[in-house]
């Protein structure tokens, strides 16, 4: 054997021009998406010190933060749902007038027909779950464009809570409807909550470090882990100390919660969204690979109908009646929250915690800008800049990957 056999080959690290360009594409996107999601803390960060100084800290006193939670919780829920068509590829201009017609008949079944509570709450997510399943027939099997639909879903829904309500208010009379918008958890329920979701956390972060040495990976080290449970684990209890300094934690809220883990769950841990994610980043390549995408569109505007029957529960029920022009404009907020929160409108990329993140920092701008009196149409230009902004942070990112 010659001495040149013997001697060990020694490996060294790849430089960054023998790494392959989908490998250094792949690791700026996720860089870039680490960074937008830091970027989005910081800006709201900013945006409630900004209110807090401007209205004397009556911006972040516990009533007007928990007024700000119940706001942010319609908006919340929607923007899960949005966040899913979106990622997918495609878009919903009618939850809007979507939410004004499923709590306009929720409001009527108990007001003119005298149901109960059961049928009432049924008929709001039966209509949201009917028409997103015509709406998503129409894109997956007509193959209208989404945003063709949808825009004359947002008229069609208007008109017809317009024409079934007569153009009037329709008032809620069942108490236990109401409070689904407006009351609150008992704050020692508030606090059993909280232990539940620190002891969630704790064991989420240990069956990760698990999971990773199963599988050789490097696990994260001790400091790692410990920020991993410490910060989580103290905005819960912090969030839930500042909900029980009013009222407790808000039902809408519990709601969104609950939306927003399960949104989680479907996005990152069934096929149905990994599928989602690849639809929206390639369509064909994604029929190549045997993923039936008719079935799946129809499936996402269902969900999303789904969800804006939820919304429109809460939504009524938290002001207490039925409008004929309930939610108007509400499908551009959603659509602001997920784009703020990181979601690309190209399709593909996105996240439910950016997308409620989003949906906070909205809420923040109105909840602000109403403390201190800004006139409606500043505040349309506002929200109009940031979120052209945020479209123009989107294409630049995908110039530079």
């Amino acid at each position: 054997m010659s001495q040149a056999a013997k001697e060990p080959v020694v490996q060294h690290p790849p430089t960054s021009a023998e790494i392959a360009p989908e490998t250094r594409l792949f690791r700026w996107k996720v860089q870039a998406s680490v960074l937008r999601a830091y970027t989005m803390i910081i800006a709201l960060i900013v945006v409630w010190a900004i209110f807090a100084y401007v209205t004397d800290g009556v911006f972040l006193e516990a009533r007007n933060l928990s007024n700000l939670m119940r706001q942010t919780a319609v908006t919340g829920i929607l923007a899960v749902g949005m966040l899913m068509v979106i990622v997918a590829g495609h878009i919903d201009l009618s939850v809007g007038s979507l939410l004004g017609l499923a709590g306009g008949v929720a409001a009527i079944v108990q007001y003119s027909y005298g149901w109960g509570l059961g049928a009432s709450l049924a008929s709001a997510l039966l209509i949201g779950l009917v028409i997103g399943a015509l709406q998503g027939s129409l894109v997956a099997y007509v193959n209208i464009p989404a945003f063709i639909v949808t825009l004359g879903g947002l008229l069609a829904w208007r008109g017809v809570i317009k024409g079934v309500s007569e153009g009037r208010t329709i008032p809620i009379n069942i108490e236990a409807f109401k409070a689904i918008g407006q009351s609150y958890l008992a704050p020692p329920i508030g606090w059993i909550l909280a232990a539940v979701a620190v002891l969630a956390i704790v064991w989420s972060n240990v069956q990760r470090r698990r999971a990773r040495i199963k599988h050789g990976l490097r696990p994260p080290s001790t400091t790692e882990l410990i920020m991993r449970t410490l910060v989580p684990s103290a905005l819960v209890v912090g969030f839930v100390y500042v909900m029980n300094a009013y009222a407790g934690v808000p039902i809408p809220v519990m709601v969104l919660l609950v939306v927003a883990l399960i949104g989680v769950f479907i996005t990152q841990n069934t096929t149905f969204g990994r599928y989602l994610y690849a639809i929206g980043g390639n369509a064909e390549a994604a029929r190549l690979s045997g993923i039936n995408i008719r079935r799946h569109i129809v499936a996402v505007f269902c969900l999303m109908g789904l969800l804006t029957g939820v919304a429109a529960i809460i939504y009524t029920a938290r002001v207490g009646s039925a409008s004929p022009d309930a939610g108007v404009l509400l499908e551009l907020d959603a659509i602001a929250a997920c784009v703020i929160g990181g979601a690309s409108l190209m399709g593909g990329r996105g996240t439910v915690f950016g997308a409620c993140l989003g949906a906070l920092f909205m809420a923040s701008l109105d909840n602000g800008m109403s403390l201190e009196n800004v006139r409606d149409y500043i505040q349309d230009i506002v929200k109009g800049a940031i979120l052209v902004a945020a479209v123009g942070f989107d294409m630049f990112s995908r110039r530079r990957g």
